[in-house]
């Protein structure tokens, strides 16, 4: 079987599977409000309230080499973040920091202009006027629960926004929120 592959721009707000199995009574909004295709699943995680690229396929294989950590796939998000980054706080990202759950493995880190490109979220970003904020751009090669998240609250720069551009060789690349798009098995 050729394995399939669909590109997702996942918005801020829904959650990375296509029924909401939370408390009942919930409507949290699901992917199958975006993606009507049958059998396909996400092949990692990507939180609530982050957004981004979300890579889903109807081939079990194909998915756990996305998904599992032992295959190294890096993965490239954009984050915004309230502070100003210094020389200290980049180097101990791109080094690795001492989490709850262990030490990170090193990470590329480059601090960003403001990306042009992006679409506004819903709701927006808070924004205070005395409080600076920065973008960075942060490639792991590891996938723990909300870690990029959690490196940047390491380092004292609390994550504001938090956007998956890339998984491998996949890339977000004009895709609206909500919308998505064929691919193939090696992101092409």
């Amino acid at each position: 079987m050729t394995a399939r592959v669909i590109l997702l721009n996942k918005p801020y707000g829904v959650l990375s599977q296509f029924t909401d199995k939370g408390t009942e009574g919930s409507s949290r909004p699901t992917l199958s409000a975006y993606v009507d295709e049958k059998g396909f699943y996400p092949a990692g995680r990507l939180d609530r309230d982050s957004e981004g690229l979300l890579v889903l396929t109807d081939h079990g294989p194909l998915q756990a080499r996305i998904a599992h950590p032992k295959y190294k796939r890096p993965k490239t998000y954009l984050v915004q973040v309230e502070g100003t980054p210094d020389a200290a706080a980049l180097e101990a990202l791109r080094k690795g920091v001492e989490l709850k759950d262990g030490l990170t493995k090193p990470a590329e880190v480059d601090q960003i202009d403001t990306p042009e490109t992006l679409w506004p979220r819903d709701p927006p970003v808070r924004f205070r006027k005395t409080v600076p904020d920065a973008w960075l751009r942060i490639t792991i090669r590891e996938g723990r629960n909300r870690q990029v998240r959690r490196m940047t609250a390491h380092v004292g720069l609390p994550t504001l926004r938090l956007i998956r551009a890339s998984v491998g060789d996949w890339e977000l690349a004009g895709l609206q929120p909500g919308a998505w798009r064929w691919s193939t098995e090696n992101g092409r």
